[in-house]
């Protein structure tokens, strides 16, 4: 999962051009998918016009994924996604995937600005769900409204969420949910009980089908992991705080001087952080996963040292695939 993260120092070339040679690097380590989110008005994300990233990160790898993780459907109408979506799939055949939101991705204030006149508190996520698959189905061609392209579009969606609103809505409609415990763990053990003792099979799935999103930080030795990990939980404390700002280099945190107000949210907010080397990383996520048996885990987390960055790439994916 990337956010195509400022980092200090960094222009927006240079964000995504870091964004490119990670997803290079996650391909020649095995990694099945590389998805961005669609955040807003943040002075340290750089992943607003997620469509127009994917097709270019997807137009700079061969064989990863390239997704959104999510698209906050309630920003867009659903004919303007199915006709992106279906242009990257044209463009990108079978290595495209559509993960599907409803937060807005930003604060109230930005969403009405983005939404303009559409904007509506009670928004219908199933409908409009429903309403982008009839878009985006080959059996929508005798339609008044057509998404060309988008229509018959080979591009698989996953519902994504951090609540249990979002477990019985990918339940109900049959598709895949991946759950953002990487910034919202309170709910993931009751969220996925609610999926799966819900669930109902589909045309896309016989069976649930989970998908969790952790931050994990990965260093030589657990202590050059936890000192990468001070840029990571920092913004944390910026996210909590409203004081944004591009991601600081560990020597340039202030992780000392948070209120115990702030602390007790932090240590909420990144229950599901894993920070340590090889052998540590190993037994907490061998741990994490005979708790809630996910199918696929979803790697995150802010790493200021770029090529330190890729090395706990390397590291998380020699975890993963020992497990």
């Amino acid at each position: 999962m990337d956010l195509a993260t400022i980092v200090k120092g960094d222009d927006i070339h240079q964000t995504f051009d870091k964004s490119v040679r990670a997803a290079q690097h996650a391909e020649k380590l095995g990694y099945t998918r590389y998805w961005f989110s669609e955040h807003h008005n943040f002075p340290n994300v750089a992943s607003a016009a997620t469509s127009v990233l994917i097709g270019h990160i997807a137009s700079q790898t061969k064989t990863l994924r390239v997704g959104s993780g999510s698209i906050m459907l309630p920003n867009h109408a659903t004919l303007s996604v199915a006709e992106q979506f279906g242009t990257l799939d044209g463009l990108f055949p079978g290595r495209i995937d559509l993960g599907l939101g409803r937060a807005p991705g930003t604060d109230m204030l930005t969403a009405t600005a983005l939404r303009g006149n559409n904007f509506n508190p009670n928004y219908n996520f199933e409908f409009h769900i429903r309403e982008l698959q009839k878009y985006m189905s080959g059996e929508n061609s005798g339609s008044k409204v057509r998404a060309i392209p988008g229509e018959g579009a080979d591009v698989p969606f996953y519902i994504l969420g951090s609540s249990t609103d979002s477990a019985f809505l990918a339940a109900k409609l049959g598709l895949p949910y991946a759950f953002a415990a990487h910034f919202a763990p309170s709910q993931l053990e009751v969220a996925l009980e609610i999926y799966r003792e819900h669930f109902q099979p589909s045309e896309v799935l016989d069976e649930p089908y989970v998908m969790v999103c952790i931050n994990m930080i990965a260093g030589e030795t657990v202590d050059e992991a936890h000192y990468l990990s001070t840029s990571h939980f920092q913004a944390f404390v910026n996210i909590l705080t409203d004081q944004r700002q591009p991601l600081l280099p560990p020597d340039e945190t202030q992780l000392g001087d948070i209120s115990d107000e702030v602390a007790v949210h932090l240590n909420r907010m990144a229950a599901k952080t894993f920070v340590g080397d090889k052998d540590t990383l190993k037994e907490k996520l061998t741990r994490f996963v005979k708790d809630f048996r996910p199918d696929e885990v979803i790697v995150s987390g802010n790493i200021f040292d770029f090529e330190k960055k890729l090395r706990s790439y390397d590291i998380a994916s020699q975890v993963l695939q020992s497990m």
